[in-house]
């Protein structure tokens, strides 16, 4: 997607500030268990596996599987441009840890369900958002 266009913003908070600013060392990060090493996405403060509050980010390879995927070709703001990919991303570290993003540096048209992908990461202000790009 070109970065002509103004995307809107996570607002950055105590619990999330870590995963989106994460990405400037080229680095994706998730929160993770140290007692019981469960996968926390979105971030939360306490892990839903052993009630731990000993949760910490932890970077992950950054590798994965498209399972879904939608092509959209209506625009969010009248300078996004279209069409573009949206898909839920399953990472390799652990089948359960997914994120919805999108899909760049391909066609849109030519991303597919099952296709291996790697994080690539768009920095606006101090935020880098992770996307995903064919490997």
């Amino acid at each position: 997607m070109s970065t002509a266009y103004k995307r809107v913003l996570p607002q950055l908070d105590d619990l999330n500030r870590f995963f989106w600013t994460s990405g400037a060392d080229g680095q994706l990060r998730f929160l993770r268990c140290n007692d019981c090493d469960h996968w926390l996405h979105p971030p939360g403060i306490i892990c839903p596996q052993c009630l731990s509050r000993n949760l910490a980010p932890q970077a992950v390879s950054g590798l994965g599987t498209i399972e879904a995927l939608t092509i959209n070709h209506q625009p969010w703001s009248p300078d996004q441009p279209v069409p573009y990919a949206v898909a839920i991303v399953s990472l390799d570290d652990h089948k359960s840890l997914q994120l919805t993003t999108n899909i760049v540096g391909c066609a849109p048209e030519s991303a597919f369900i099952g296709q291996r992908v790697r994080v690539v990461f768009e920095a606006i202000e101090d935020v880098h958002l992770p996307l995903f790009t064919p490997v």
